[in-house]
């Protein structure tokens, strides 16, 4: 019997978790444990990072694990790298269900950046209302640029306040829809948007918010992932785990069993 284990953290890995389910399969979705309360899955969850490459490689063969699939957030670069580099030593096959990079269309006013330290530098200049649709993790970089008003969505309440002296923070979850976004941006006067290329439909609405109001967009690219097998679509993930041949037996521990999170 297969035994996935499903990197997770994103609408696509929980639309992916209730698909195995479905069908009966063993799996367990992992989160990095950046959200303090995740969405409840039907599958088997863990919470918490694997110690690096030697952890995950430890996990993948205590857990007897066939089939691993990356669908981490395009930005989480460290961990899609971890996985890369431990079903290299394994023999786990792994593939990556990703999303297509958004491209900017027609009205939409987007400078792209090429990462974190440049969407900072390209806030110099006058102040500006700046919406950041980023995350916690990002936001002390700002305060490189204290002389803009900060509108803040986060998915949890931050356990201390953001260190930058003029901010508003808006505790939301996703996914949002056109009009809310329009809204949001129009009450709290933004100026300009800054956020990731995450691709997807689920984080999208703020674009074409933003291109409706004449809004610019500061976007930061991809990192840069090593090669690796990848797919956009769930039909593509359940046919591939049909077909992906099984990781040699000494490679893997079947009487574990997988690790369910709190």
């Amino acid at each position: 019997m297969r035994n996935i284990l499903v990197l997770g953290g994103t609408l696509e890995a929980s639309a992916l978790a209730l698909a195995l389910a479905e069908r009966g399969e063993r799996a367990v979705l992992s989160y990095a444990g950046r959200v303090a309360q995740p969405r409840a899955q039907p599958i088997a969850v863990r919470v918490g990072g694997f110690g690096g490459v030697p952890g995950l490689v430890r996990y993948l063969r205590d857990q007897g694990v066939t089939h691993l699939v990356d669908a981490t957030h395009p930005f989480a670069a460290q961990m899609s790298g971890n996985a890369i580099a431990a079903c290299a030593q394994t023999g786990v096959p792994l593939l990556a269900l990703t999303r297509a990079a958004w491209q900017p269309g027609l009205g939409d006013r987007w400078q792209s950046v090429a990462d974190l330290p440049a969407a900072v530098a390209a806030l110099g200049g006058p102040p500006r209302r700046v919406m950041l649709a980023l995350g916690r993790m990002h936001l002390a970089a700002f305060a490189a640029q204290p002389q803009h008003h900060y509108v803040l969505r986060l998915v949890d309440v931050p356990d201390s306040p953001p260190p930058l002296p003029q901010h508003t923070t808006i505790v939301s979850r996703g996914p949002f829809d056109v009009a809310s976004d329009t809204a949001l941006m129009r009450e709290h006067r933004v100026d300009i948007v800054v956020c990731k290329n995450a691709g997807g439909t689920g984080a999208q609405a703020k674009l074409h918010a933003a291109r409706g109001l004449g809004l610019p967009v500061l976007m930061m690219a991809r990192p840069l992932i090593p090669a690796r097998h990848e797919v956009t679509r769930m039909d593509q993930v359940l046919q591939w785990l049909g077909h992906a041949p099984r990781p040699p037996s000494d490679h893997a521990d079947t009487s574990g069993g997988a690790e369910r999170g709190v």
